[in-house]
């Protein structure tokens, strides 16, 4: 009861909108059929521990409240952003009390961003999921893979969550102003925006459509008007976040399977993340090593030339430098042969350890070293026909018959070219 100075704030539109039975859950049908894993736990009755692995504004937290109230179990919630080791040992006191008191049903443990917690957090957690006391269901916008113990997670399903999609939203839309009494004041091109711009965040969509109910009905808003009334949703890929390095192995994948199209989109859904255009132009001089090689000499070139480009405009104009280089680099030849060659040489100076060179190759300055036969023998490659002599460069170990092949280059682009010559080298290196 309120006193007369207290007034009640008015429940948000995505509070107020929250389903209340799982019939009204919105998408999550993957999920949600009677022959999928969670609709199947719904007809049985029966919870087990699970994590929801999903982007915000998806229903992780109301269809953690929905199974724990279908089921008939208590549920209790609380965040890992604002609760420690003792914020939890009292939830599992509580759990543990009901479980005394007779309540067999339990109680649904719910713990939004679980990722948040250190390890000896989420192993406090083990010995309550294991007898029972407690159905954990943790909630998190990271990988599970990486973010969570492998204890835990072995003791939990993971339930991937997806986005919303626009014909999800648009139920959602459409439930929002049943709830307000009236149609959003948008003209139709407008309406199908807003949708585009909660990039399948439903709560985010909820958040704008409450921010523009207050205009009236009568008002007729513009794609244009929309946008300085409301702001876009941020795209997702913080640095760091599991969908950062989702976006950077799907660019580098596209370029490297020559998808010039799609190529393009990855850079563009990197640069709408906030990924800095330095770091891209960094991982594109990576790439042109890594995935061209010598195939397209020019490859490593242009890279360099597009971020030399880019420090000279800056933004916004020395991005489609970024695009100019992502071209260049799907639409070339691949190879990696140099790239692996590089790691096989790595690999055999480590095996071999500190080989002096043949004296042959090693100059002599000083008397000594004279004496000592240091240059003896040596060829200068150009006193002889076509600039090559022959004569071993490996350390006598590695010479003759064991003399290793780093570099094997691909038939294909300026490579079959090497490939030429190397096979025209050894004949006569054999003679």
């Amino acid at each position: 009861m309120t006193s007369l100075f207290e007034t009640v704030a008015p429940r948000p539109l995505a509070e107020a909108l929250r389903p209340e039975r799982i019939e009204d859950v919105i998408g999550q049908a993957h999920l949600m059929a009677p022959d999928r894993p969670i609709g199947r736990m719904v007809a049985s009755g029966r919870l087990s521990s699970m994590i929801f692995w999903g982007p915000p504004g998806t229903g992780k937290t109301t269809l953690a409240r929905i199974l724990a109230a279908r089921s008939g179990m208590a549920f209790e919630q609380i965040s890992a952003v604002m609760s420690g080791m003792a914020d939890l040992k009292k939830a599992l006191a509580r759990a543990q009390g009901l479980r005394q008191q007779g309540q067999t049903k339990g109680m649904v443990l719910f713990v939004d961003e679980i990722h948040r917690w250190n390890k000896a957090q989420q192993d406090a957690l083990l010995p309550y999921v294991e007898d029972g006391t407690i159905v954990l269901i943790g909630a998190t916008t990271e990988n599970p893979s990486f973010e969570l113990n492998r204890a835990l997670a072995s003791r939990a399903q993971v339930m991937v969550l997806e986005r919303l999609a626009t014909h999800d939203l648009s139920i959602l839309l459409e439930r929002a102003e049943a709830h307000l009494g009236h149609t959003l004041p948008l003209e139709a091109e407008a309406r199908t925006e807003l949708l585009n711009m909660a990039d399948g965040d439903g709560r985010y969509l909820l958040v704008m459509a409450e921010a523009l109910s207050d205009l009236g009905p009568d008002a007729a808003v513009t794609p244009e008007q929309l946008h300085t009334l409301v702001q876009r949703k941020a795209h997702a890929g913080d640095k760091g976040s599991d969908i950062h390095h989702a976006l950077l192995s799907a660019f580098q994948k596209s370029i490297r399977g020559s998808d010039v199209q799609a190529a393009l989109y990855w850079l563009a859904r990197l640069l709408r993340s906030g990924e800095p255009p330095r770091a891209i132009l960094r991982r594109l001089m990576v790439m042109a090593t890594e995935e061209v090689g010598l195939a397209d000499p020019r490859a490593i070139e242009q890279a360099a030339a597009c971020a030399a480009v880019f420090e000279r405009i800056g933004e916004p104009e020395g991005l489609p430098a970024l695009a100019q280089c992502v071209g260049y680099l799907a639409t070339a030849i691949k190879s990696n042969a140099i790239y692996k060659a590089f790691y096989t040489a790595m690999d055999l100076a480590e095996a071999h350890g500190s080989i002096i060179p043949p004296k042959h190759l090693v100059n002599a300055p000083t008397a000594l070293m004279k004496a000592q036969g240091f240059k003896d023998g040596y060829r200068y490659d150009h006193d002889f026909p076509h600039a090559f002599s022959g004569q071993p460069f490996f350390p006598d170990i590695l010479s003759g018959p064991d003399r290793p092949e780093i570099y094997r280059p691909n038939a294909r682009g300026y490579e079959r070219d090497i490939l030429k010559r190397l096979a025209w080298w050894d004949q006569r290196r054999e003679n």
